[in-house]
């Protein structure tokens, strides 16, 4: 039997994120891309994700989406075939970013909520993808995902578990990406990810931010696609 696939948002993320590597993937074999908007904790992100899965299958996430994928490796890792990781870290928020993360809390709870506004798409994307179909889809997904989803999935980023100590347990092939130019999780921590679980793949990729899925959509596809041949 083919591996199905299951592929995880980040935050402010919808399933267009994954759009262009879906439409190939498909192709070949199952793929779903679970709604990670409704729930206020990491973990109840996890069980649903669960509950709607295959038995067995691989698994690759994005940003808020690798914390959802290390919760899910804690609750059923005999479930998980493969992993990808893109864009994310294991290691808890410095104390300077989760005052910032609950500053947005506080603002998005007294009905302040911009979506992803031009000031900050600069520190999502890189330049060269400022201006280009996939920047006004960030725009849209944040818009699509609004000030509630916003609220439900920044609470529970501010609450989640450090999982820099179940790295070392995973032992399933796993391919780690992160972009070059990241500025909200910086290859360093992409790094750190790497090196703690034994025989991962590491790819730094030039010339992007946050959002490989959407700013180097050919060569995401082409990473999945060599991940789940291997």
């Amino acid at each position: 039997m083919i591996l199905p696939l299951v592929m995880l948002p980040g935050l402010l993320n919808d399933a267009r994120l994954w759009a262009q590597q879906q439409a190939l993937i498909a192709r070949d074999r199952h793929v779903q891309i679970p709604d990670l908007t409704q729930d206020t904790s990491i973990a109840a992100m996890a069980a649903r994700v669960l509950q709607a899965a295959p038995p067995q299958f691989a698994l690759a996430a994005l940003s808020m989406g690798g914390y959802v994928a290390m919760e899910i490796i804690r609750q059923a890792p005999q479930r998980v075939a493969r992993l990808a990781l893109f864009d994310t870290m294991a290691r808890p928020d410095s104390a300077d970013r989760a005052r910032v993360r609950r500053g947005l809390l506080e603002l998005a709870q007294m009905g302040t909520f911009k979506g992803v506004t031009p000031q900050l798409l600069p520190k999502l994307i890189h330049r060269n993808s400022l201006g280009t179909a996939a920047a006004q889809q960030v725009r849209d997904m944040a818009q699509q995902v609004g000030r509630d989803g916003f609220i439900r999935q920044q609470q529970a980023i501010i609450e989640r578990a450090d999982y820099s100590g179940l790295l070392a347990h995973i032992k399933v092939p796993t391919l780690v990406v992160v972009g070059e130019d990241d500025q909200i999780t910086p290859p360093a921590e992409a790094q750190f990810i790497h090196e703690q679980i034994a025989g991962s793949r590491l790819v730094t990729l030039a010339e992007c931010g946050h959002l490989p899925p959407l700013e180097h959509p050919e060569r995401t596809t082409q990473l999945l696609q060599e991940w789940l041949a291997d």
